[in-house]
């Protein structure tokens, strides 16, 4: 096992610079090895890291430089709290950049989530750690992440993450918050297409796109080339029908030269049924870019935006307990937050054969019961 901390994804992170001057006791690729075993292995906190290291000082001590022993919660808390989160997310991004390319029409999901714990006090909670995220659909995988300063600068924060990337054939889908001019101009202008939802934060574009498409439907789209699928999903005692619409004839739509490479509009109809209840319809409504109007792709697109939230939001919130995590010293909570990243990303990789059958949660406990299991996590 000699030169595992050195190999595999952990490669990337031998660059990251140390935060500590001096009386370094333990190396930082060592602390960052055993904190990201840790996470992987449902450890939550600082106690959690010391506890999980010192159970496991004699296997760590195999392929770690341990003479000192191993770190305990001060020395992780001291780490974590003042390790550069950008340098820490530059390694983070080419590890990622080696495993998964963007290209050939990836669809690539944008947006934030908060740690809600992660304040100083109760009575402030100014400074609690909100963090954008872009999740690749295909593999389910964390490709980058950037804090913001608040749920308020969500917008700055998707500009950022679009900033780090490369989009030369990746489509990407944002909820309403990020349609924003600029936002649609920067996707455009690194090769990306986009598929982004249309509220009434931008009023003037969704309501020529609502009452053009409304009309359009209860005409049938006679006259309109158009695209159209309908999907329907039953259980749970209910019934629901989804169908999407797409058209590219958009001549009509006074504000779209300043929509950055618009080319097509889109609504979704979900129609829910339970049984011996209520009906509701609710219509939605999506600026593209994409030059073929296929209404199963925008579909697939538009339901695939939702799997960052099922896929990594959820996944966080359930299996890691991120919303419970009082971590919140300086950087700690964003970094904290980017190891417990780099553990899902990897539980989601070619770990073996635990990974066919049991669940995130399952996959935890197997690598916190097998070394070998968890080597093979370790090995990328």
């Amino acid at each position: 096992m000699e030169g595992l901390a050195t190999g595999g994804p952990l490669r990337f992170f031998l660059e990251l610079p140390d935060p500590r001057a001096r009386n370094v006791r333990h190396r930082l690729i060592d602390i960052l090895v055993i904190s990201l075993c840790a996470a992987i292995c449902d450890a939550d906190g600082w106690d959690d890291f010391e506890l999980f290291a010192e159970v496991k000082e004699p296997w760590f001590s195999t392929f770690l430089d341990l003479k000192h022993g191993v770190p305990g919660a001060d020395t992780f808390r001291r780490v974590f709290s003042r390790l550069d989160p950008d340098a820490f997310e530059r390694c983070f991004l080419q590890w990622m950049q080696s495993v998964v390319e963007l290209s050939g029409g990836k669809l690539v999901a944008i947006d934030g989530k908060s740690i809600r714990r992660s304040f100083d006090h109760g009575w402030d909670k100014s400074g609690m750690a909100h963090l954008v995220s872009l999740f690749v659909q295909s593999n389910g995988q964390v490709f980058t992440q950037i804090k913001t300063d608040g749920k308020g600068k969500e917008i700055e924060g998707i500009l950022q993450v679009l900033g780090l990337v490369d989009l030369r054939g990746a489509v990407v889908t944002i909820d309403a918050l990020g349609c924003q001019k600029q936002i649609v101009q920067t996707i455009v202008d690194r090769g990306g297409d986009y598929v982004i939802a249309v509220k009434s934060n931008q009023p003037t574009l969704h309501d020529s796109i609502r009452r053009n498409l409304d009309e359009m439907i209860l005409e049938k789209f006679k006259g309109v080339d158009h695209d159209f699928i309908q999907e329907v999903d039953a259980g749970h005692g209910r019934i629901e029908t989804r169908r999407v619409w797409t058209t590219n004839q958009i001549d009509w739509l006074k504000p779209r030269e300043q929509w950055a490479g618009l080319k097509q509009i889109a609504v979704v109809e979900a129609v829910r049924q339970v049984m011996g209840g209520t009906t509701t319809t609710e219509r939605r409504y999506y600026i593209s870019s994409l030059d073929q109007v296929d209404a199963k792709f925008m579909a697939g697109a538009i339901r695939g935006h939702w799997s960052i939230e099922n896929g990594l939001h959820h996944v966080l919130d359930v299996s890691f307990h991120e919303d419970e995590s009082r971590i919140h010293q300086d950087h700690a909570a964003e970094n904290v937050s980017r190891v417990r990243r780099m553990a899902l990303n990897l539980l989601k990789g070619k770990g073996g054969r635990f990974l066919k059958r049991a669940s995130i949660r399952g996959r935890r406990k197997a690598a916190g019961w097998d070394h070998t299991f968890l080597l093979n996590l370790l090995a990328g």
